[in-house]
């Protein structure tokens, strides 16, 4: 468990002097639990943009759709109101988090209040649907007049909304709600050396490859890949020799890097020696970085958008070869669309309010970076506290005179783990 050292005094206390002298000094620490994503304040101010614009166009869907005579206009209207609902319980669950992540009421912090909005906001999706698709279905056998002139127009200008809400809230770029890999997992680490024949960057690169080497010069000419050389030297003092080849404008290791990606390493150059340090770093599966409160506002955008595409080629059908039907027919498949998204929200955050193990394979990871020595986990949790944080309890039974700070070192490769506890039980 998490404790602090304390020195003890054995033996009779004659004095207040020595009972003074003897009592623990305790050394306060500061430990935080505010367990809120990458760009949570951003994401907030975006969130809140996007209710603006939303709302406007919610009001001009439905409005429309009722004057028009098009239920499919209204269930895309009706789908923009929830929309518009579930960014507004978006942006106050981001405001919420933010102004409590570190009020201790909150044992391990507002992190996963996210993950409650976006469980509550697949509930209200799938409620909505499921009213979208019975509304269809009656208007499937029970058609009115619908005015196509008019309804086309607005769908279209939906389908913009949608797309605009989409730009927003990725921020500009198309990465911003996966909240999975990016570069920082193309390799370990990257570190600069100035060499004789210029400064060289060296990394492992290992995007979709097995590990390799890659040398490129910082500014300059790229060197002959026949006077450059790296040497690794493991921590139990075994060595091995990479031979690099030119590709393109780098030098890349002719071999694979074996894992682990921890070791010393040498950058060789003709006779000289430029040592350097590499220690592994694992970023955890694409779920722990996953936002899903943001993801709860994209999905329902893009649900939408989905919607309004299958409303405007229901209008156009209905228009040019008199299919009444293809109006509520884009209904029915547009509930169809969203009950999918929604029930994809539910399992998922659902799954991490039950604190269900969030990356199976992580847990194997740490496992057997804490039993490489004879040690042994007897009891391993794992559970997410928010977007790019993972909490772990560690009970761990060794006959070696290990203390918890030993595992905890072991450990700091995982950056994804924010909260950690060991128990140590020597045997």
């Amino acid at each position: 468990m998490q404790v602090g050292e304390a020195r003890v005094h054995v033996g009779p206390i004659t004095s207040e002097a020595a009972m003074n002298e003897a009592r623990p000094t305790a050394v306060p620490t500061v430990h935080s639990h505010a367990f809120l994503g990458e760009g949570h304040a951003n994401a907030e101010r975006r969130t809140w943009a996007v209710i603006v614009l939303c709302g406007s166009m919610m009001i001009l869907e439905i409005v429309g759709g009722l004057i028009f005579g098009s239920i499919a206009l209204v269930a895309d209207g009706m789908h923009m109101s929830t929309h518009a609902g579930a960014l507004l319980l978006a942006a106050l669950a981001y405001s919420y988090s933010r102004k409590h992540a570190n009020d201790d009421r909150f044992t391990f912090g507002t992190g996963k209040l996210g993950d409650l909005a976006g469980f509550t906001s697949a509930i209200v999706l799938a409620m909505i649907a499921l009213l979208i698709g019975f509304e269809s279905v009656s208007r499937l056998f029970a058609p009115v007049p619908i005015a196509f002139r008019e309804a086309i127009p607005i769908a279209c200008l939906g389908l913009l909304v949608n797309i605009g809400s989409v730009f927003l809230l990725s921020g500009g770029h198309h990465h911003g709600h996966s909240h999975g890999f990016d570069d920082r997992h193309a390799h370990d680490e990257e570190h600069k050396v100035t060499t004789g024949i210029g400064e060289l960057t060296l990394t492992i690169f290992e995007s979709g490859v097995s590990p390799v080497f890659r040398i490129r010069p910082v500014n300059g000419v790229l060197p002959s890949a026949e006077v450059v050389r790296i040497e690794t030297i493991r921590p139990n003092g075994a060595r091995q020799l990479f031979e690099l080849a030119r590709c393109d404008d780098y030098l890349e290791s002719m071999e694979s890097v074996p894992e682990p990606h921890a070791f010393a390493a040498n950058i060789l150059v003709n006779e000289n020696v430029y040592p350097l340090q590499f220690e592994e770093h694992e970023h955890g599966d694409e779920k722990a970085h996953r936002d899903n409160n943001m993801r709860a506002a994209v999905i329902h955008v893009l649900a939408d958008a989905s919607v309004s595409v299958f409303v405007i080629v229901g209008l156009i059908m209905a228009r040019l070869f008199g299919w009444l039907w293809m109006d509520p027919l884009a209904g029915i498949v547009g509930a169809g669309v969203i009950a999918s998204w929604a029930f994809a929200l539910v399992r998922d955050t659902g799954a991490i309010l039950l604190d269900t193990n969030p990356d199976l394979q992580l847990a194997e990871r740490i496992r057997s970076v804490i039993e490489t020595n004879g040690d042994q986990v007897t009891d391993l949790h794992l559970w997410r506290l928010g977007p790019g944080h993972l909490g772990a309890i560690l009970s761990v039974t060794t006959s070696h005179p290990h203390q918890p700070d030993h595992y905890r070192a072991r450990l700091r490769r995982f950056s994804v783990l924010s909260h950690i506890t060991i128990e140590v039980s020597h045997v």
